[in-house]
């Protein structure tokens, strides 16, 4: 991590990941401080980072870096849009960071939320390792009563020849989810005729606003198979003692494959899909699509070069490149319940890259001295899209353009900062950041029109600033203050979809978020760990969110500008090692949020409401006891309280699918290590197997066995 981050920072590294259950990368940041990563399953592409103020479909506030390189889809912000955690091996992690907040200049606005740094390692001697794990839950919601699960292989080999290093990864992730989204009808009012099908094993349910509704199937996504698989290449070269190379080739692709299924069945116990059905001798009608199958394929290349020096003191220098290309991006999706007609959408000519210079000056003597940073940041994200009717959409038989959309921005930002330790107790740290932002070559069109919209530019300045005092006692007191943008991406833009019957267009006009954080945090430092207590406040206008506009008529409902939301909290964490007693690790932190929406000119009602997403409470607890040097065992707990899955808090009822679940999950693992070459493990997840939900469902209770294998 950067040194003088002015700021709340965590840190896990490998050692600790070992002791919890970790089958993704995202898993490092499962019991992070008033942190939330919504991962719906092992594999899942769409694991967003919540933390504070930040929603799960806010994924443009997270900035996410391994080894310098940038993860983070700012492409869009939501769902569709994580960070590309499938870039790292989990085998491959050295420590992961999170820097709470944009107050420090090295980063730009879309640290809002956080900034996860994660570093890999590269071998200092011949090393070796290989894992296995297993995993399966039984899952049971409405009439799907079956057990999901799969296997994921990783393994690396490096080495260390002089001055040159290397390490190759490798990792293959096979896995079926539970059922993510489910088809509903709400009660019908129309007297059957005696034409329709005659159907029972509909189930009877309750929406997220408390509505009856009939649930009669899992659609959309479906049960989701996936088979991913990864390949890496990193090389080091230090030219000098101080000067270091660094060339990496990461290639990620999988294969997906969702499934649908029917509850619905006539009088012949055939299973129905479509069309006119009766229900209790009412008439129901099912569009042709409700249970339309879909599949798909991706592929993505990372390539990434850097050039550091690692001074002790004086000067240092680092420049880095990266270049993420989406060179695969294919979904076919159905009409109907099977084959024929449907739709074929292409995603690749897509991506992104980045430009990182920057230097700094560590003084020898820290106490009076300035260590100052200056930087230059550039990237540039393309996004291209096109969906094409097709006659027969599993053999790609495209009949004509359905849809396309398209469009660039670019940014660029230099920065400064400097850290000046006035004397032995008092340090300041001052930065700005000057961000140029431009969003160019935006198009959407139609079968029947096509539009283009304008070139935008804007420019921001954020300040920052921070003041430590730190006496000779065990205490650190620091009050950090800044100003962030975070500017609209390409999708937020240009693009446009129809969802049901409604259509739902993107703004090219959208403003940037405009940010005004501060962060009060006491730490107090004892032999066996740290205490850190921090006030945080995050106001927020124009804040970019997806809502419906009540003041016009018809209502339009797409990408807007939210007036002004405002959050303050309250984090209460502790990190330490032989806790009360020798041999037991203890991270525990509880948080207190109070999201609120101040003003919002487009959607009145929703003044004064609790904001999209945020839980009052948030709470973790990570225990980890080692009886011996070889055996270690660990219990968790995660807690999120109440929150709201709409902008006017309409949702009464949170333990339903389409709903934002409170929920209390409990976790475990025992670690044995027989040798130094060979490590058991078995866990388990969501041990009082809680139905929970984030609009899909969370997986239930979750059993896990893992062997590793260490050449060293």
């Amino acid at each position: 991590m950067p040194a003088n981050m002015p700021s709340p920072t965590i840190g896990v590294t490998a050692r600790e990941m070992e002791e919890f259950n970790v089958v993704d990368t995202e898993d490092a940041l499962k019991y992070a401080p008033n942190m939330v990563v919504r991962k719906r399953y092992i594999g899942d592409r769409n694991s967003i980072i919540s933390v504070r103020g930040t929603n799960t479909r806010q994924s443009a506030r997270s900035l996410v870096m391994a080894d310098g390189l940038l993860l983070s889809n700012f492409l869009g912000s939501d769902f569709g849009f994580p960070p590309r955690w499938s870039m790292v091996n989990p085998q491959e992690i050295e420590r992961v960071d999170v820097i709470y907040g944009p107050y420090s200049a090295l980063y730009s606005g879309n640290s809002l939320g956080s900034t996860v740094l994660i570093t890999t390692r590269m071998p200092t001697s011949f090393t070796a390792d290989a894992r296995f794990q297993a995993f399966r839950q039984e899952f049971d919601l409405y009439s799907t009563d079956a057990s999901y699960g799969g296997h994921r292989f990783n393994g690396l080999v490096g080495d260390r020849a002089g001055r040159f290093s290397y390490l190759f990864t490798l990792d293959r992730l096979d896995n079926e989810s539970h059922p993510m989204s489910f088809a509903s009808l709400y009660p019908s009012t129309t007297p059957a005729t005696g034409s329709e099908t005659v159907v029972t094993g509909a189930v009877p349910d309750r929406d997220q606003r408390n509505a009856d509704r009939l649930i009669i199937g899992y659609n959309s996504e479906g049960v989701d198979h996936t088979v991913q698989d990864q390949l890496k290449a990193k090389f080091a070269y230090d030219f000098t003692s101080s000067l270091q190379g660094m060339l990496t080739i990461g290639y990620w692709q999988q294969d997906r494959d969702s499934s649908t299924a029917t509850y619905l069945r006539d009088a012949g116990g055939n299973p129905v899909f479509s069309g006119p059905i009766s229900i209790s001798g009412l008439r129901y009608d099912v569009p042709a699509g409700t249970f339309a199958p879909s599949n798909g394929e991706d592929a993505r290349w990372l390539y990434g070069a850097s050039l550091k020096t690692r001074n002790v003191e004086g000067w240092n220098f680092e420049a880095t490149a990266s270049l993420y290309e989406v060179t695969e991006d294919i979904t076919r999706r159905s009409s109907s319940a099977g084959a024929g007609a449907g739709t074929v959408e292409y995603g690749d000519d897509t991506g992104w890259r980045t430009l990182d210079l920057r230097t700094d000056y560590r003084p020898a003597e820290l106490v009076g001295g300035h260590w100052v940073s200056f930087g230059y940041h550039y990237d540039r994200y393309a996004l291209e899209n096109v969906v094409y009717d097709a006659v027969d959409w599993r053999a790609e038989s495209l009949a004509g353009i359905n849809s396309r959309f398209a469009g660039r921005t670019e940014t660029q930002a230099v920065y400064a900062q400097d850290a000046w330790q006035m004397n032995d107790y008092w340090k300041l740290v001052l930065g700005a950041r000057y961000e140029r932002w431009q969003a160019f070559d935006g198009r959407r069109g139609t079968t029947n029109a096509n539009i283009s919209y304008p070139e935008r530019e804007q420019s921001e300045w954020s300040p920052k600033a921070s003041v430590e005092y730190a006496p000779d006692s065990p205490w650190l007191v620091r009050l950090s203050l800044a100003r962030a943008y975070r500017f609209p991406t390409v999708s937020e833009l240009f693009q446009g979809r129809v969802v049901g019957t409604t259509l739902v267009n993107n703004d090219p006009d959208l403003k940037p978020e405009e940010a005004f954080s501060k962060d009060l945090t006491f730490e107090r430092f004892f032999t066996t760990g740290v205490l850190r207590l921090s006030l945080y406040e995050e106001d927020v206008r124009d804040v970019i969110m997806s809502q419906t506009n009540t003041t016009v008529f018809p209502n339009v409902t797409n990408i807007q500008n939210i007036d002004r939301v405002r959050t303050r909290g309250i984090e209460l964490a502790w990190q330490g090692e032989n806790t009360f007693i020798h041999g037991l690790d203890l991270n525990a932190s509880v948080a207190y949020n109070h999201s609120e929406t101040l003003e919002n000119d487009n959607n009145p009602d929703t003044e004064g409401k609790n904001f999209y997403r945020i839980p009052r409470v948030r709470a973790d607890l990570l225990a980890t006891y080692h009886q011996t040097p070889k055996l270690s065992y660990t219990a968790a707990v995660r807690h999120s309280g109440r929150q709201y899955n709409t902008l006017d808090n309409s949702d009464t009822n949170t333990s339903t699918f389409g709903a934002t679940s409170n929920f209390t999950v409990f976790d475990a693992k025992l670690r044995y290590a027989v040798n130094r070459q060979l490590q058991l493990g078995i866990g388990i997840e969501n041990l009082t197997d809680e139905r929970y939900f984030v609009y899909h469902p969370y997986p239930g209770r979750t059993l896990f066995a893992e062997l590793k294998l260490s050449l060293n």
